[in-house]
């Protein structure tokens, strides 16, 4: 056994011939070499030592419209036919067998090999905003800020059940073990947070579905290193579990702690060279910064009543208004990506109050987090989207709808989206969409865009190949663009 500076000592005399060979080859030369190919490289890697990842699009492949995003992700798979989709035709024709031409040959989940009846819409739509478009009259408040959304009625997906739709949505694959979008984002630009993560999750419950779980690899890194992954903030209790230091610990010794361990691991990292601990480093000093920061972050109770009014919330309730305020503080403290998973959208049974309840517990937070943001200056460059990972059929399901991937609503606001308009159409009965459709992975490619990031140069090398969140799939959607 060493005493402890022995121990250190030993540990720096361990230099193998492997890390000495490759250390060496990353010295002045290989930085000027480096620099040549992708200009900026040297001010990145002045940073890499920090905490504060610089990103690897450094600089931006286009000028950045949007900073970060605002993911807001109804999970259970909202009907875009009480939402946002009006179909008069599908209402005329409540009761009657589904003609056979649009079904013939498609991918149904649940009502595989059922008789197929149509269901008109269960909720009353009206014109909202100048250019009037139409959008169920249960969302009035979403309806007040129309012409500041791009209303998408053409989404489309490859995955009809929950999980893999939700990895689809998120990854850009159905395959679990890739990274998240999240995760794409902070590895590609960073984050801008001191002490905070660059990727983090909010969740709430609401009522009138079913609570399917929501599980942790939505968020994860995948193949990318662990610093990438979201953090789950908990809106109840305490926001990260385990974080807090237990009875008789002094800030000021845990930080002790914390130097001692990280010291120890970057000696040991000049040994091996493992990428996964300096995320080892990195995530134990954030952890402690996170002991101060998230408790104050967390505190709603401090803002103004007018905005507490303005979402609809209380302190410590946990509820998806709440999230949403969180959302724009979180967005104020620099968060890269900020994902907010309300459940119980799934509605076989019982739409039409299912959604009424839903309506009631997003419609006004949805509102103000828009306003809020635009009064403070910042909607110009955070891009938000609503989406579900995928609809409901026509058909009915006793009285609900079944899961539906070739036609659904989503919408979009803020940084580089073009506010006011409607893009796409689906058929008259909702089941396809018919005009300008667009995939997930054209999602992302826009998304992509709107933070300057080239969709096809963001990528790293994975089993042989060049990973990117987009595969090999993927265009930009000009005609939502600012």
């Amino acid at each position: 056994m060493f005493p402890f500076q022995e121990f250190l000592q030993h540990q720096g005399q361990q230099q193998t011939r492997r890390v000495f060979l490759g250390r060496a080859s990353q010295g002045v030369g290989a930085l000027a070499l480096a620099s040549l190919l992708r200009p900026g490289v040297i001010s990145a890697a002045a940073t890499v030592g920090r905490d504060r990842w610089p990103g690897v699009v450094n600089p931006p492949h286009f000028p950045a419209r949007a900073k970060r995003v605002i993911w807001l992700t109804m999970a259970g798979g909202p009907s875009h036919l009480e939402t946002f989709d009006p179909k008069p035709k599908l209402a005329a024709m409540h009761g009657q067998p589904m003609p056979e031409s649009f079904t013939k040959g498609k991918q149904i989940a649940q009502l595989q090999g059922q008789k197929l009846t149509c269901f008109g819409p269960q909720a009353k739509f009206k014109r909202f905003g100048a250019t009037g478009a139409e959008i169920s009259e249960l969302f009035p408040h979403i309806g007040s800020v129309l012409d500041r959304i791009c209303l998408i009625r053409s989404m489309t997906s490859e995955a009809i059940n929950h999980d893999p739709a939700h990895m689809f949505m998120n990854t850009g694959s159905q395959i679990a073990g890739r990274p998240s979008m999240g995760a794409w984002l902070t590895y590609g630009l960073g984050s801008e947070a001191e002490e905070l993560p660059g990727f983090v999750v909010l969740t709430s419950l609401g009522r009138g579905g079913q609570n399917q779980p929501i599980a942790a690899r939505q968020w994860a890194a995948g193949f990318l290193p662990s610093r990438f992954q979201g953090v789950h903030l908990r809106g109840k209790g305490d926001p990260v579990l385990y974080l807090g230091n237990p009875p008789g610990v002094t800030r000021d010794g845990q930080h002790r702690v914390i130097e001692t361990v990280n010291s120890l691991n970057a000696r040991h990292d000049a040994v091996v060279d493992d990428p996964e601990i300096a995320t080892r480093i990195a995530q134990y000093e954030m952890a402690f910064q996170m002991q101060a920061s998230v408790p104050e972050l967390m505190d709603i109770s401090k803002e103004p009543a007018t905005v507490l009014e303005q979402y609809g919330c209380k302190s410590g309730d946990g509820s998806f208004a709440s999230n949403c305020l969180l959302a724009r503080r979180l967005a104020e403290r620099g968060v890269r990506f900020i994902q907010l998973y309300h459940k119980d959208w799934d509605h076989h049974g019982g739409v039409k109050q299912g959604i009424e309840f839903k309506a009631q517990e997003i419609d006004r937070a949805c509102m103000a987090l828009i306003t809020d943001l635009e009064q403070r200056d910042m909607l110009r460059d955070t891009l938000i989207v609503w989406a579900g990972e995928f609809g409901r059929t026509p058909m009915s399901q006793g009285d609900g709808r079944d899961h539906h991937n070739a036609g659904f609503s989503i919408w979009m606001a803020g940084g580089g989206i073009r506010p006011g308009i409607v893009y796409g159409v689906t058929d008259e009965l909702g089941y396809s969409a018919v005009e300008n459709p667009i995939d997930v992975h054209d999602l992302h490619a826009t998304m992509l865009r709107t933070l300057g990031i080239e969709h096809t140069r963001l990528a790293v090398k994975f089993q042989g190949l060049d990973a990117r969140l987009t595969g090999i799939a993927g265009n930009v959607i000009p005609g939502i663009l600012a």
